[in-house]
């Protein structure tokens, strides 16, 4: 599940530009470098996401939006702010809850909030 590498791959394609083209425009990158983003064997850093988006022409939360990796900095701020959450998603993992049950009951209390909110 690499929607990111493979709509990378995919607008490079669409503007026929090769690899090694690539990471030339994008400046001090090298074309395995991008190959690995493209097979799903490394991430690229926020400012790489965006000069990437410039080079291929689309807007940098188009690609934003399909990278898939945890929020890790977002999560350290919210547990710092909130240890019990550190707490939780250990307990979680330590049970094996898998994401098909997160995800339910987050759309569960996110009903119960909208309906509250009527």
């Amino acid at each position: 599940m690499n929607e990111l590498g493979n709509r990378i791959r995919e607008l490079r394609d669409r503007h026929d530009i090769s690899l090694r083209e690539f990471a030339k425009k994008l400046g001090d990158v090298s074309p395995a470098h991008i190959s690995d983003i493209e097979n799903g064997r490394r991430n690229p850093s926020e400012d790489l996401l965006q000069k990437m988006a410039g080079v291929l022409g689309v807007n940098s939360e188009e690609l934003q939006r399909l990278d898939n990796r945890l929020p890790v900095e977002e999560l350290r701020r919210a547990m710092r702010h909130d240890p019990a959450l550190g707490f939780a998603l250990r307990k979680a993992v330590e049970m094996n809850v898998s994401s098909e049950q997160i995800l339910k009951w987050v759309g569960e209390n996110d009903a119960d909030k909208k309906g509250d909110e009527k």
